[in-house]
């Protein structure tokens, strides 16, 4: 039976849990359905770690062999799920990872591309997400941390090794239980985020050309 990846990220910084590793873990061993049959649902913990989550990220790739590859992580300010477009070439951290590293204006890849766009079917997740009553929409950053760091490996590794295979990467909320030090932030309970990363796995299963709708930004 054919795999399909996702991950999410041990806790970092003053957390305890981190709400994408919580959210994926609870998918793992789910069997979905897909137009070429049955696939099973694999999570795995990426360290917060430049470097490092990158190479966890790839070795499970390469020992699953999955068709498809969703990265999860966590935007705390953010009340929605959200859908990432684009990956950049650069790491710029505000803060140290976990292994106290700080790297400043770095390219990810030397000689990159500036960018890698998601090929998951990001419009079609949104709406599929909001169908649910899941808060949700495309985002068109996912910031100059370890997410973004992951997100351009990812597609990387993806279009230079294996470019049949669809990857992007999803945003998830802070859940309740971290919002107590964060005024003016709701969160988003555990059970919709397992739901709404359940859909986007079974969407970009079922999906191959994304909807023609809005879903850009102003700023």
């Amino acid at each position: 039976m054919a795999n399909v990846l996702i991950t999410g990220y041990e806790p970092f910084e003053q957390d305890t849990l981190n709400a994408s590793w919580e959210a994926a873990r609870q998918l793992d061993g789910l069997r979905l359905t897909s137009p070429h049959g049955p696939v099973t649902v694999q999570a795995r913990q990426l360290p917060c770690v430049f470097g490092a989550a990158n190479t966890v990220l790839i070795r499970e790739i390469e020992a699953l062999q999955p068709v498809l590859v969703i990265c999860a992580g966590y935007a705390g300010m953010r009340s929605e799920i959200s859908i990432e477009r684009v990956a950049i070439n650069v790491d710029d951290a505000r803060i140290p990872d976990n292994a106290r590293q700080q790297p400043i204006d770095a390219a990810i890849v030397a000689g990159g591309p500036a960018a890698y766009f998601s090929t998951l079917p990001i419009k079609a997740i949104a709406r599929a997400l909001r169908a649910a009553q899941i808060p949700a929409g495309v985002s068109q950053t996912a910031g100059t941390f370890v997410c973004n760091h992951v997100f351009y490996g990812l597609q990387h590794y993806l279009a230079t090794r294996l470019p049949h295979v669809r990857g992007g990467f999803i945003h998830v909320p802070y859940w309740p239980e971290q919002t107590a030090r964060h005024a003016g932030v709701t969160g988003m309970a555990l059970e919709q985020m397992v739901e709404g990363l359940r859909l986007a796995l079974q969407t970009s299963l079922e999906v191959e050309s994304d909807l023609k709708e809005s879903g850009g930004a102003i700023a």
